[in-house]
């Protein structure tokens, strides 16, 4: 079995952060909110840190425990915050981090 070499980026967390929230606009409490789905995420282990999304405080939840949304529209909601956060970073990525696919 091949061990997940985890993706690792404090300069890209800290430009995630600087954005609004990619789904509601807000710009207060802004965090660089991993995936649930994938990317190496585990027990206690965030998900690599290329697979992120600028959310604000209350969307983070939401996607996270909310109970409001069923479990694919709250992976739809993560992914379109993920595209939109890739697609406003894509001029300053970290030369160093693999920019992720998107659809």
């Amino acid at each position: 079995m091949i061990k997940h070499k985890y993706v690792r980026s404090k300069k890209l967390l800290k430009l995630v952060a600087g954005l609004d929230c990619q789904c509601c606009g807000s710009g207060e409490m802004i965090q660089a909110a991993h995936t649930n789905w994938g990317g190496g995420k585990g027990r206690g282990i965030k998900a690599d840190d290329n697979l992120i999304a600028a959310l604000c405080l209350k969307c983070h939840y939401e996607i996270d425990q909310g109970s409001k949304l069923s479990k694919e529209q709250r992976m739809e909601m993560w992914n379109k915050a993920h595209t939109k956060t890739i697609n406003a970073l894509r001029s300053v990525w970290p030369v160093d981090i693999p920019l992720p696919e998107i659809n």
